[in-house]
């Protein structure tokens, strides 16, 4: 069946990176394109970026544009997320997604907290 493991969040102070990293089974991986998404504490779902089948193109809310690279191998079935200079609002759970970005998440996700 389809699983979808993220892995790579934590509790870091503002300014930190931080590399997501989502491990996919159970479909074709490289015929789909793959998101990342996350929700804040009491928030709804945020869009976080979109990378096509085969990662030549990369997209990006204009708010996250600059601090966010996503990436992905086909071979090994991975998508990652790269976060540059954390903020306090991109505390969150993130998940991440295949197919259409607006595909609700059904994995566990991983936690981003970020304090000083």
């Amino acid at each position: 069946q389809v699983q979808l493991v993220e892995s790579g969040g934590g509790l870091v102070k503002p300014g930190a990176s931080l590399r997501l990293t989502c491990a996919a089974s159970g479909f074709r991986f490289s015929a789909y394109s793959m998101n990342w998404v996350r929700q804040a504490p009491g928030e709804g779902l945020e869009w976080v970026s979109t990378i096509s089948k085969d990662g030549e193109n990369k997209y990006y809310p204009e708010s996250l544009e600059g601090r966010f690279t996503i990436s992905r191998d086909n071979a090994g079935n991975t998508v990652t997320l790269h976060i540059t200079d954390l903020k306090f609002e991109d505390t969150a759970r993130y998940y991440c997604t295949y197919g259409p970005a607006e595909t609700q998440p059904r994995s566990r996700g991983t936690q981003v907290t970020v304090s000083a």
